[in-house]
């Protein structure tokens, strides 16, 4: 009897995770936990309106050099792995063994499943669950959308989430227009966006998106998301047209 209740419980639980992942596939969330939890915060201290910077853009007119510079400075093996970096995680745990500290060592895809859906923090259920939902997404969405949505949803800078959004604040012009190194330039404040800004940059975020710069290089350029990204890009006259004819978002 509780093993059948055992295996009810868990069979609602994956088919609950694929009813919440599935959708998404194709249609764009319009937020996501990390962003509620940041409005409620914000709009019960009283900070000021606006209280969240977002607006989706889709993969078609994010510049691949975004799409590169995130992977270069987060994640360099997102087009090969199965949403958790096997050769990160033993070389963290090699570290830790050696009497280091236990650092993180999440992918795009894990990060993606944490954003969206859960909570931050370190304790095992939200760590259990991330792991599971990195699965489920792996399995039912193709890499370029989840780098699509973890673009759209991740934050750049104190209330900012997405990069349509961050490219109007930051660099004033849509996501579409932003170079390689205003790409980097966001790609490094990922692991801080509340204490680094990419328009004012720290001596450490200067040193960090010259790094992801070089790590893109190494990459090979944007033929290394060839299969996991989009690789038109736009032309200048495009890019320049679409910051002429765009505005910030509210």
């Amino acid at each position: 009897m509780l093993i059948k209740a055992v295996g009810i419980v868990l069979g609602a639980g994956v088919l609950l995770s694929v009813l919440l992942v599935a959708p998404l596939r194709w249609v764009d969330p319009p937020t996501s936990a990390f962003m509620v939890r940041h409005w409620i915060g914000a709009t019960w201290s009283g900070a000021p309106s606006p209280r969240l910077f977002h607006e989706w853009v889709g993969a078609d007119v994010i510049p691949p050099v975004m799409a590169l510079a995130a992977v270069a400075a987060e994640d360099q093996r997102f087009p090969e792995h199965f949403g958790f970096d096997m050769v990160q995680l033993r070389r963290a745990w090699a570290e830790y063994r050696s009497g280091g500290r236990l650092r993180g060592a999440s992918t795009i895809s894990q990060q993606t499943a944490k954003n969206l859906f859960l909570w931050p923090g370190r304790d095992p259920l939200r760590k259990a669950l991330e792991a599971w939902l990195t699965l489920v997404i792996e399995a039912l969405w193709p890499k370029e959308r989840i780098l699509e949505v973890y673009l759209n949803i991740a934050q750049f800078g104190p209330s900012t989430f997405g990069v349509g959004a961050a490219a109007w604040r930051f660099f004033e012009r849509p996501a579409v227009a932003l170079t390689a190194a205003q790409a980097a330039s966001l790609a490094a404040v990922l692991p801080n966006p509340d204490r680094y800004r990419a328009a004012a940059p720290t001596a450490y975020i200067e040193r960090r998106s010259r790094w992801i710069r070089r790590q893109m290089r190494q990459l090979g350029g944007i033929a290394y998301l060839d299969g996991a990204w989009p690789l038109r890009a736009s032309t200048p006259t495009q890019a320049n047209a679409s910051a002429r004819g765009g505005r910030a978002p509210p």
